[in-house]
């Protein structure tokens, strides 16, 4: 109904009559939904005023998951992995999709910026132009910049290498490149 009706953060909902009708069920069950959903952040309630949507950012998100799923280290174990195998598909699709010159600028940027390995990935997610991708990256990456683990140091070779095997259009290359920038046997 939110993405329906093309409501944004900061506007109003109905009131909760108008929701029990418009979503045929219960005040007390709308009740209950608008309580859960102003527990998670992602509304809130204005005494006298009415309930509005709130500006939900990722990190949010991050903080309910470590709160509720993600303690024990095999978890953290995954959501590296996860966020690792997310890296290597966007990297692909950003191959298949993007132009030379697209590719050639993101090349361009590199060669004379100073970044840190989440720029030069939300750029790459960014050319692999898959919305989803890019929000689940964001949100393993805001909870993988949390943890308390060793990060694995990169060259700004290792990326320039990453970029020119995104240029030869050569998919195992580019995985090899990958592999090599994130030390690891096998993505």
């Amino acid at each position: 109904m939110i993405d329906r009706d093309g409501l944004k953060p900061g506007d109003k909902l109905p009131s909760e009559r108008e929701l029990s009708e418009r979503l045929i069920v219960g005040r007390s069950s709308v009740r209950e939904a608008l309580r859960a959903l102003e527990l998670l952040g992602l509304i809130e309630t204005r005494r006298g005023e009415g309930t509005f949507i709130r500006d939900f950012q990722g990190n949010q998100l991050v903080q309910l998951l470590s709160t509720f799923i993600l303690q024990d280290e095999k978890a953290k174990k995954d959501i590296v992995e996860t966020k690792n195998l997310i890296e290597m598909d966007c990297l692909l699709l950003a191959q298949n999709k993007s132009n030379d010159d697209q590719l050639l600028s993101f090349k361009s940027w590199a060669d004379t910026a100073v970044f840190t390995d989440d720029e030069f990935f939300l750029k790459v997610a960014l050319l692999a132009d898959n919305h989803l991708f890019l929000r689940i990256w964001t949100i393993l990456k805001d909870y993988y910049n949390s943890l308390k683990m060793d990060k694995v140091e990169t060259t700004k070779l290792e990326y320039m290498n990453v970029i020119n095997k995104l240029l030869s259009r050569q998919r195992v290359e580019l995985r090899e490149a990958y592999r090599s920038l994130r030390k690891m046997s096998n993505v």
